[in-house]
């Protein structure tokens, strides 16, 4: 997961309230030290949903994937020994704009492309022209299109129509569901990405979203050290 996904545990934290907490999220050892973490469907009209880990009760969780609404099952593998992990899952809503494709052209991320100037890929904050709620369709980003930049640069621009978005994703998709491939904060019109290797040619879109009910939580405790 890309660096601005990290932003993500902040903003859903910020999103708790006083709703019906979402169903149970269960946690199971598989050996000593991989952990099958199963939960049931999502609530209707959630776009999707993050699930994160922490080693410490109340401590700084850490996102584990964002993962589109179907998927009820998540294999942790690998982990310390004899620790205690924590594990909580929330789902996210909000509309999503029109897609663009981007074919790059070749050439791989290497010394002379980290030189280059990429202040294109910062993202820009335009508040104060939206005009809907997050939770309807009217705001949905809209006018999204994608310059590219070089051969492993994208910079995406949106128009921002929601009053009261928690944030933005950036979704891509090769194969299959579209995936999360960034998260930024609310008001962002524009924004760039340095895409991985196997993204040479995908289909792009942003979403305003929300966060859902709020989160439920599992712990566990990984084996012995062989």
């Amino acid at each position: 997961m890309r660096k601005a996904v990290s932003l993500l545990s902040a903003v859903l934290l910020a999103g708790c309230s006083a709703e019906t907490p979402e169903p149970e999220l269960r946690a199971t050892l598989v050996g000593s030290n991989d952990v099958v973490l199963d939960w049931p469907a999502a609530e209707p009209g959630a776009a999707g949903r993050v699930l994160e880990f922490a080693t410490e009760a109340g401590g700084e969780y850490t996102v584990l994937q964002f993962m589109p609404p179907g998927q009820r099952q998540y294999t942790h593998p690998d982990l310390i020994p004899r620790t205690h992990f924590h594990y909580r899952l929330r789902s996210f809503a909000g509309p999503a704009s029109g897609t663009v494709a981007v074919a790059l052209p070749p050439g791989e991320f290497d010394e002379a492309a980290q030189a280059l100037n990429h202040d294109w890929a910062e993202p820009v904050r335009t508040p104060g022209s939206a005009r809907h709620s997050v939770r309807t369709a009217e705001a949905a980003p809209t006018d999204f299109r994608a310059v590219v930049r070089h051969a492993n640069g994208i910079q995406f621009t949106w128009t921002d129509n929601a009053t009261d978005e928690e944030g933005y994703l950036l979704e891509l998709k090769t194969t299959g569901d579209y995936r999360v491939a960034a998260v930024f904060e609310p008001d962002v019109t524009s924004a760039g990405l340095i895409t991985l290797p196997e993204e040479k040619t995908a289909t792009y879109r942003v979403r305003a979203f929300a966060s859902g009910p709020p989160p439920t939580v599992a712990d566990v405790r990984t084996g012995q050290e062989d």
